[in-house]
């Protein structure tokens, strides 16, 4: 969706135009990165720093949905500890609680389980960069232009950073990704 900032720097009531398109998304995209519990303030939060920072918007530069995840990923790096403290103590954690009357979906959970203690050791051992890129191409489904404008990097970092990290996740989780 392509909008224009410019109108909400005259009349921050149009803002609510852009939060309304976009708020959703962002809110996904945080909770996926961190708690549900936290997305709602940060997706909120991300907002409030748009709102703010509305007159130094520049669409020369680039569109409103990867500036949302910009700030949104720069608002994740305050809240980087705890994610990586999280990933880490998925890894380590068991298999969830099996429901002992339905077989099938006992099955299900062990191996959700594994595979989420799996994929959440990969994602720690990568570089908080390489973390950014992933998951925004990922769960925020950006481009490499969109994920580059988002991080504030050029579009080659980009393409290196997620060169790498498909490299570890490839070795750590033993799969094609």
């Amino acid at each position: 969706m392509t909008m224009s900032l410019d109108g909400a720097v005259a009349d921050p009531e149009r803002f609510a135009v852009i939060f309304d398109a976009h708020y959703q998304e962002i809110r996904r995209y945080v909770g996926r990165r961190l708690d549900l519990d936290i997305a709602e303030d940060l997706a909120a939060e991300t907002f409030l720093v748009a709102f703010r920072r509305r007159d130094s918007f520049d669409a020369a530069r680039g569109g409103i949905r990867p500036w949302l995840y910009g700030i949104a990923t720069n608002l994740i790096g305050r809240h980087r500890r705890a994610e990586l403290r999280r990933y880490r103590a998925l890894s380590r954690s068991g298999p969830p609680a099996a429901d002992d009357g339905h077989d099938q979906r006992v099955v299900d959970r062990v191996t959700a389980g594994v595979t989420v203690q799996k994929l959440s050791a990969a994602l720690a051992g990568l570089s908080p960069g390489e973390r950014d890129v992933v998951l925004l191409v990922a769960y925020g489904e950006l481009t490499y232009d969109e994920v580059a404008e988002a991080l504030g990097v050029a579009y080659g970092t980009v393409a290196s950073r997620l060169s790498r990290a498909r490299t570890k996740l490839r070795d750590a989780l033993g799969v094609e990704v």
